[in-house]
């Protein structure tokens, strides 16, 4: 599946988010079977070749491999049991927001389903992270969601900084809903984010009207700010409504005739 040249800028899993690095031979062999295991080289169930094989393939050391097989388990994808081999898991059991994970899904044209059911989470979980916010957000708080907003109406001329920029905007809210668990998560989905943003924005760039768009996010700050908790969850329900109808336009467009 093409990714049609849409995304300038997919995750790079060169500096991994879960701590390793996956530059040098042991990177890439992280990488390769990452990527092989996502793309449906190797399935749910299957046993990985051997150690002497994936020795020989990747032309690294035994000790390279079993601590890229350690890796690969950290983040999910697969179950080590001494003297049966090495085991893909099923890929509900996989760390979906692992970064890493998303760049290899990215590069094997695989993220549309990831960045739909994204959007849909956004739905869910971001007005109330809002309304939250409309509650609780300290001077601190109410200060860096509009230097956000107001960074995003700078750069509505440049897709990519505005997706930069757009991200940073909902990262602030989650940060302003003061609940450590939403927080966190809008760490989590970052990369995502980018992705979708990256996706719909550089569709949209000849259509979608950034300064328009800047001033509805402008709109929830603006509700949070005066502590309107129901106004601030509208405003940013269809903030979300407005990125779930340009990401399927965008994805429409880059789908086979």
């Amino acid at each position: 599946m093409s990714t049609g040249g849409l995304v300038p800028h997919p995750p790079s899993p060169s500096d991994s988010a879960s701590g390793y690095s996956l530059r040098g031979r042991q990177g890439h062999v992280i990488e390769a079977i990452g990527r092989a295991i996502v793309g449906g080289a190797y399935r749910p169930g299957d046993l990985l070749p051997r150690e002497a094989e994936l020795t020989e393939e990747h032309g690294v050391s035994r000790t390279s491999v079993r601590e890229a097989m350690k890796v690969l388990a950290a983040k999910g994808l697969v179950d080590i049991r001494p003297k049966i081999g090495t085991r893909v898991r099923p890929r509900e059991l996989w760390n979906t927001f692992d970064s890493d994970l998303l760049a290899w899904t990215h590069a094997e044209g695989l993220a549309t389903q990831l960045m739909q059911d994204l959007i849909e989470l956004r739905q869910i979980v971001e007005p109330n992270a809002a309304r939250l916010a409309a509650g609780r957000a300290t001077m601190t708080d109410l200060a860096g969601l509009e230097r956000a907003a107001l960074a995003m109406r700078t750069r509505a001329g440049d897709h990519v900084a505005y997706a930069d920029r757009d991200v940073a905007f909902h990262l602030a809210v989650y940060t302003a809903s003061h609940n450590a668990l939403l927080a966190r998560f809008g760490m989590l989905v970052a990369d995502f984010m980018r992705l979708a943003f990256d996706v719909q924005q550089a569709a949209a760039s000849d259509s979608l009207d950034f300064e328009q768009d800047a001033l509805k996010h402008l709109a929830v700050f603006e509700a949070i700010n005066r502590g309107d908790p129901e106004g601030a969850s509208a405003a940013m329900l269809e903030v979300v409504l407005d990125g779930k109808a340009a990401l399927i336009a965008a994805l429409a467009d880059r789908s086979p005739d």
